[in-house]
């Protein structure tokens, strides 16, 4: 790791820059409009291979060169990207072996982005050697700031099925079993007639006649993931030996894209950057942003992160791609500089006006400067610039949240009992429940370190590890609360049930043993007046109490006592009301505080440095002006749609 972090001393705030896009007598005027908005920091050439390196083996860098220049010129620095994301036309004409090809079988052609085999060694060959160019043109540039390897890894090409693939996944099972009998008995094989007896018949799972083997798909998922780690891991290798110092990172999609292991490419870069699109069709985007951001942090360990990416205003991929209100641009850009961001940056500074993109907003809209967007954009950098002293301060969080990428894919095998559980967005609601109470709440890996806690939930947690059950044991062992949904601790690290009765792994900790599941297809109500929906369980308490039942008796929330601690497992899908009211008791229980008394739409967070110096990030996301009680007990108003940020000293 470099010896200097990417921690500024003021908060980078810009965009991705395109001048490939444009005639260079335009460059001179963006650079002009960026020193009027504020900008300090711009990510360039991330889609430029094929201007950079027009044929194989040729390279030209003039007009690189021009626009480095021009911003060091300016004082501004970069994120200079590594082309890597979109290999040029000459490289699928001449390489097609190389490009990706899907689950039945048909090879993708060249005309998008990301058109390559994550396992193809020779897409690995031409992305070094073009990366090795960029770095050895520019190390030493004072407009070098960070280095942003490649874009969005995986976001298009996740896994690839093609032979290359396949001998890659054989090699990586390889050393992840050692023997074919130990294979066989992780996949169980033993169903279905697919004992294997020679590595060479295993495939990936391509198009079957029915459900493919769970533990098959299971680890071509991690496979995949793992290959595209090792790929950002060759080029920042690379960088780091021609670039000593110089931090690098890529830009993670937290909270938003499931298809590789966010946790594994945490533990590689230099410092956490993420993208971040609203979408409309949720009921409150703004609070998706907020579980988005808090992910973010805790890929970080809760130092500072980078906003790498997100809209001025309306994006191109969804199906009504909304615009956001006056207001809303701040508001969200503000409610990740609360939850740790040290940067905001756009996609991107200007809009273009042609391609798959031109209906993505940007900083500089097709209208020009005379509008709503640019008044914005120019108002928020003259604000951050303000709040520079926010940079470096940390947030701090009582409670964590489990979540865990091999859950969600072992999960998102088809043969299930129901299809209407979804591990994601029930971890979101719990989340957005804890946002409604104003608490801030952390994302963890349930192998991860858990001592900071007081309060630990675990809203869908399907599959666990023995190290992660035994580490959730300890947690509450040690006086922790923990809080754990239904269909959780059900099945090993290979998609295995663990047998004796559910929830396999905790039935200990949770005092409780189910003897099977009901899903439901229709909501019903419990002995309190809740709402149970879409999952219920024949259980029974073993040394549980039992504090809420179905109508039948059976517990539907029940709490054991354990070690210091205690834990309360729910057995169906409370609805919003009832979680929300569960949620406060186990808050209460574990001394778990929001750091300030606010009302319903407004976000409270706070920020602190280790010196005592705080900062309070009151957003009111709603029509009406709110009363915010501070933890000092001054009480404060936040007009309608407005954000304050209130300096406060608490001791260090």
């Amino acid at each position: 790791m470099p010896d200097v972090p990417d921690v500024p001393d003021v908060i980078a705030y810009g965009g991705d820059w395109n001048p490939e896009q444009w005639p260079e007598e335009t460059w001179e005027q963006d650079v002009a409009l960026m020193r009027e908005a504020g900008v300090n920091r711009v990510s360039v050439g991330i889609f430029s291979w094929s201007l950079i390196e027009p044929a194989e083996g040729v390279f030209d860098f003039g007009w690189f060169d021009r626009v480095m220049d021009l911003l060091a010129g300016n004082g501004i620095r970069a994120n200079l990207a590594t082309p890597t994301a979109s290999p040029p036309p000459w490289f699928a004409d001449a390489y097609p072996e190389a490009l990706p090809v899907d689950a039945d079988g048909r090879r993708l052609h060249h005309g998008s982005r990301q058109g390559f085999c994550p396992s193809s060694p020779i897409y690995r060959e031409k992305a070094l050697r073009i990366a090795e160019q960029v770095a050895t043109r520019y190390r030493g540039h004072p407009a070098l700031a960070l280095w942003h390897v490649h874009n969005e890894y995986g976001c298009h090409n996740a896994r690839c099925y093609c032979d290359t693939s396949a001998a890659a996944f054989r090699a990586w099972l390889r050393s992840r079993y050692a023997t074919l009998d130990a294979l066989n008995d992780a996949w169980g094989t033993a169903f279905w007639s697919q004992r294997y007896h020679d590595w060479a018949q295993i495939l990936p799972p391509r198009a079957t006649p029915s459900f493919t083997n769970p533990g098959q798909q299971l680890d071509f998922r991690r496979f995949s993931s793992d290959a595209l780690v090792e790929l950002y891991v060759a080029e920042r290798d690379l960088l780091r030996e021609l670039t000593p110092g110089v931090p690098a990172t890529t830009n993670l999609m937290a909270g938003a894209h499931w298809d590789m292991d966010a946790w594994a490419f945490a533990a590689e870069v230099d410092v956490v950057s993420t993208d971040h699109y609203l979408v409309g069709a949720r009921p409150e985007p703004h609070v998706d942003l907020a579980f988005a951001a808090d992910y973010a942090r805790s890929l970080n360990g809760g130092r500072p992160w980078l906003l790498m990416e997100h809209s001025t205003s309306a994006v191109n991929w969804q199906p009504r791609n909304l615009a956001k209100t006056p207001g809303e641009l701040r508001r969200n850009s503000l409610s990740h500089l609360a939850r740790g961001a040290d940067g905001i940056m756009f996609f991107q500074w200007r809009q273009s006006r042609a391609g798959a993109e031109k209906w993505h907003s940007a900083m500089l809209p097709h209208a020009g400067t005379g509008t709503k967007v640019w008044r914005e954009v120019v108002a928020l950098g003259a604000e951050l610039a303000a709040l520079s002293e926010v940079a470096g301060s940390t947030v701090t969080a009582d409670a964590a949240l489990l979540l865990d990428h091999s859950s969600v894919w072992a999960q998102d095998h088809p043969a299930q009992p129901t299809a209407d559980l979804d591990p994601v967005e029930e971890a979101k609601r719990w989340h957005a429940a804890l946002w409604r109470a104003g608490v801030t709440c952390d994302v963890a890996h349930p192998e991860g370190d858990l001592s900071g806690y007081r309060l630990l939930l675990v809203p869908q947690l399907y599959l666990v590890s023995d190290a992660g059950a035994a580490n959730v044991e300890e947690f509450a062992r040690r006086g922790g609360i923990v809080l754990v949904g239904p269909y959780s601790g059900i099945v090993d690290e290979h998609d295995r049930v663990r047998l004796g009765g559910y929830p396999g792994a905790w039935r200990d900790l949770l005092g409780v043993s189910t003897e099977e599941f009901f899903p439901l297809d229709a909501p019903i109500r419990l002995a309190s007046g809740a709402i149970g929906t879409v999952w219920s369980e024949a259980a029974r308490a073993t040394t549980a109490k039992v504090l809420d039942t179905y109508l039948s008796g059976e517990p539907a929330w029940t709490r054991n006592e354990f070690g210091d601690g205690a834990a309360h497992y729910l057995t169906t899908l409370l609805d919003d009301a009832a979680l929300a009211e569960v949620l406060a008791t186990v808050c209460r229980e574990a001394e778990v505080e929001p750091p300030a008394v606010s009302g319903p739409g407004v976000e409270v967070v706070r920020r602190s440095h280790a010196d005592g110096r705080s900062f309070l990030f009151a957003i009111n996301h709603t029509d009406r002006d709110a009363t915010v009680t501070t933890g000092a007990g001054d009480a404060v108003t936040v007009p309608a749609g407005d954000v304050l940020v209130i300096p406060q000293v608490t001791r260090p």
